[in-house]
């Protein structure tokens, strides 16, 4: 389960979410002041064949050069120059959204963990959390019991649905929802606050829809999406045995769009400036007439609260509008069909098989359901993650490479404290704090110093939903009890075996799990130059992100606080602003464009990161001519890493909803909409004017 101060972060992601996630709560990963900015999306995919656990090589000195298409011009497509051969000949397997060279290594990460789980069902793990993480895996492998149980698991929850009388009743039955199956419209979750980061604060934060963003319910696009959408309510409703299913699931849809028209967007939520708002207790109930805190707080097991940070507070009023306009029968199918849907990855085949059809099939054109024992797997790192990560990290994550990435981190903060002092745009006030900032930033490599103690976690073998909602409540529960004390700096919001990385602005902390250090972005065999190209661009991109649109708004320390001299963030915005239009002009789909404004964040990163990696790279030689290998100079073969790491092709449908959601640029775009920034670039490679992805010098977007 995901650490509420996690909760409120954005990734180096780089596609969809596995199917059947819901769509995330208004403090979920891209919105609401986020405060974690990883490489890719959360949740990795299951799919594809049988994964050798071996960590895998590319080519005779780290790149498949197999994969290359020669006969395109670097100048005219360099994500088709390095990956088009790939590109052409590569299939998505058929219970995949996407697949590249990510998905590969979580494959990997995937294949090793159900080693380790299914060594703990099987009694031959040692650990001591292994009957835990077997008694899970078995339960969500038992197909026979949860096939008997069928909707029996879910009945508690709708009974006490149907038994609610008021809207008061209703309040407090969705102030359950931290511990429980039910959902809330408003909400109140545990964070680092982001203004005193060694304190944990309340946030408050709206919900309450169930497609991937609101522009599925107001979009025309999406019209067909949002048409299934609501037979799919119907259905899980008629499942559920609630009255006039399909009447019902129409007042639903109607309601959610209501709260869709109210919702921010999700440009609007990155601003972490605009999303933290204090309040006492009483501002926070005057700012929702008619929505009773005092009756949510009951169910939250929270303490009295006599403050509490409102994110999008603007939309907070037209919520409790919209709740108290509407019939509390609308209202408790809205709740019914919440409980279904977020159990019926966990219930009998006609339940998992309607959310696939829906959210897998529908939304993002997979074809095929995953194999059991892949949504086994991941149900149980979601649960016990560190503990699987324990055993990962002893058997699958050598010493030394902890140790060579420490030595590669310290070349990139010294490639980018070098770019600092050069800089011409920004002045001497600013650059010192800058400085500063990188020089208190913290470095997590591979795993935790501390591992997660999950011995009040109860989890039993026949009860596979009851196994979700239990750890869903250890999680909460693990947040409330530290609301007074200082904040845990040594957590990770990953587990090691996550093939990810990610920038945490509260802490100041850059970090990197163990399955991340692998090819294609690192081998400690490679050739250095893509090595540079592949994890120096990622340790780049995460450092980058204390510097990019949103993470630039906290100091050395995590303080929200505007450091910047007026003209010097001026500056920084105008050559924002250039970039957003660069890639607002990128066009996958006749009419739909990427939105520069919500991918601002990770093109930052991704243009920084690169060029801290190629300087980085430079560094190294010591003053030495790089060597040339099969005809590739040193710089060249730093560009070809990197676009080999985003060597990835998705499903339209996933694409579409990619675009419309998620904070990070289509792969394609992460290759051709970075490089044409770097100047190292068109030295390399000898890109002329006339060159397709050729930008004149003075257009050139230049931050860090």
């Amino acid at each position: 389960m995901k650490k509420a101060w996690f909760g409120a972060a954005a990734a180096v992601a780089l596609s969809i979410s596995a199917y059947g996630a819901q769509a995330h709560e208004e403090h979920a990963c891209v919105d609401d002041a986020c405060t974690v900015q990883s490489l890719f999306v959360q949740g990795a995919e299951g799919g594809g064949s049988a994964v050798s656990l071996e960590s895998p090589r590319y080519g005779a000195w780290g790149f498949d050069l197999t994969g290359m298409n020669t006969s395109v011009k670097p100048g005219d497509d360099f994500y088709k120059y390095a990956n088009g051969k790939w590109d052409e000949t590569t299939q998505i397997p058929a219970d995949r959204t996407r697949y590249g060279n990510f998905d590969k290594l979580s494959e990997l990460s995937e294949a090793r963990t159900r080693a380790i789980i299914e060594g703990a069902a099987a009694g031959k793990t040692t650990d001591a959390d292994s009957v835990k993480v077997g008694a899970a895996y078995k339960a969500f492998m038992d197909e026979a019991r949860i096939e008997k149980l069928d909707a029996a698991p879910i009945a508690s929850e709708l009974k006490q649905v149907k038994a609610v009388k008021t809207k008061d009743e209703f309040t407090a039955l969705m102030g359950k929802s931290p511990t429980t199956g039910f959902a809330s419209l408003l909400s109140l979750y545990v964070s680092t606050d982001a203004k005193n980061p060694t304190r944990y604060a309340v946030y408050a934060g709206a919900g309450g829809l169930s497609l991937p963003d609101r522009d599925y319910y107001l979009d025309a696009k999406f019209a067909d999406k949002k048409t299934a959408y609501e037979a799919y309510v119907a259905k899980m409703l008629g499942f559920a045995g609630w009255a006039n299913p399909a009447e019902s699931a129409k007042a639903v849809v109607a309601f959610e769009t209501q709260l869709a028209e109210a919702s921010w967007t999700r440009v609007e939520r990155r601003n972490r400036d605009k999303t933290y708002n204090p309040k006492t207790w009483a501002e926070l109930q005057a700012l929702t007439p008619g929505y009773d805190w005092n009756r949510y707080l009951v169910g939250t097991e929270l303490p009295k609260l006599d403050r509490v940070v409102v994110t999008t507070d603007t939309a907070f009023p037209k919520f409790a509008k919209i709740y108290g306009d509407t019939s509390l029968d609308t209202l408790k199918a809205w709740q019914a069909f919440k409980v279904v849907d977020g159990a019926a990855p966990m219930l009998s085949k006609r339940f998992a098989d309607a959310s696939f059809e829906f959210r897998g099939k529908t939304l993002s054109g997979q074809p095929e359901q995953r194999p059991r024992w892949k949504r086994g797997v991941a149900q149980v790192n979601g649960m016990l993650g560190e503990s699987v990560g324990k055993v990962y990290v002893a058997e699958y994550f050598p010493p030394d490479s902890k140790a060579k990435m420490v030595d590669l981190v310290a070349n990139l903060r010294t490639a980018l404290k070098a770019r600092i002092e050069s800089l011409d745009w920004m002045g001497p006030e600013t650059k010192d704090k800058a400085l500063d900032k990188l020089a208190k930033f913290t470095v997590k490599i591979g795993y935790p110093d501390k591992w997660r103690d999950y011995s009040k976690l109860e989890i039993r073998a026949d009860d596979a939903y009851g196994n979700a909602l239990r750890a869903g409540a250890f999680e909460w529960r693990h947040d409330v009890e530290r609301l007074n004390q200082p904040v845990d700096k040594s957590e990770w919001g990953m587990t090691p075996q996550t093939v990810n990385a990610y920038y945490n602005s509260v802490n100041n902390e850059i970090v990197f799990p163990a399955a991340i250090l692998q090819a294609p972005f690192f081998h400690p065999d490679a050739d250095p130059a893509v090595n540079y190209g592949g994890i120096g661009g990622v340790i780049g991109h995460e450092i980058g992100h204390g510097f990019d649109d949103q993470g630039r708004k906290s100091d050395g320390d995590g303080v929200l606080r505007d450091w910047w001299t007026a003209q010097d963030a001026a500056r920084f915005d105008a050559q924002a602003d250039k970039l957003g239009a660069q890639y607002s002009a990128f066009e996958p789909f006749p009419g739909v464009h990427v939105n520069g404004k919500l991918t601002m964040g990770e093109n930052i990163g991704d243009m920084g990161g690169l060029s801290f990696g190629l300087d980085a790279y430079h560094a190294s030689l010591k003053g030495q001519p790089a060597p040339v290998l099969d005809g590739f100079t040193g710089d060249q073969r730093v560009y070809l890493g990197w676009a080999q790491v985003w060597r990835q092709k998705s499903r339209d449908d996933a694409l579409k909803q990619q675009i419309a959601s998620d904070p990070h640029s289509p792969a394609y775009y992460r290759v051709n909409g970075t490089i044409r920034n770097q100047p190292g670039w068109y030295k390399a490679f000898d890109i002329k004017p006339g060159d397709k992805l050729y930008i004149a010098p003075e257009d050139r977007v230049k931050i860090w």
